[in-house]
């Protein structure tokens, strides 16, 4: 529940706040969301991941579907990847891979700051 909640709502925050800011505020944003959420670590790459790459490649194709612009293809054809939907696609994979480390990185901080419970009895 918590990985489709942080997921979800790390999808919203990308979208949101993509528009307003740079990458690497999205970035700190998802860490917060993470270490305020708690997911598990896979949980956390996964859902920073997939919420930061799908949100990344649904701007592409939806700013390439409204503008119908022709500059996805030639730019893909200038970076050696031949057409455009090729670099939407290597957009979504950074856009995963950023998230995924920005959501693993929440968890890891909430998990170093965390107080461990001393002198409880075991056994």
């Amino acid at each position: 529940m918590k990985f489709l909640l942080f997921t979800l709502l790390s999808t919203l925050v990308v979208v949101f706040l993509n528009s307003v800011a740079p990458y690497w505020v999205v970035m700190i944003a998802v860490t917060v969301l993470a270490a305020l959420i708690r997911p598990s670590n896979w949980g956390g790459f996964l859902g920073g991941g997939l919420g930061m790459g799908v949100a990344w490649l649904g701007q592409t194709l939806y700013i390439s579907a409204i503008t119908s612009s022709t500059l996805p293809d030639k730019m893909g054809t200038i970076m050696g990847l031949g057409s455009g939907l090729s670099l939407m696609v290597l957009t979504a994979v950074l856009g995963f891979i950023l998230g995924g480390c920005s959501g693993l990185l929440g968890v890891l901080f909430r998990n170093l700051v965390q107080k461990k419970p001393t002198d409880v009895y075991l056994g």
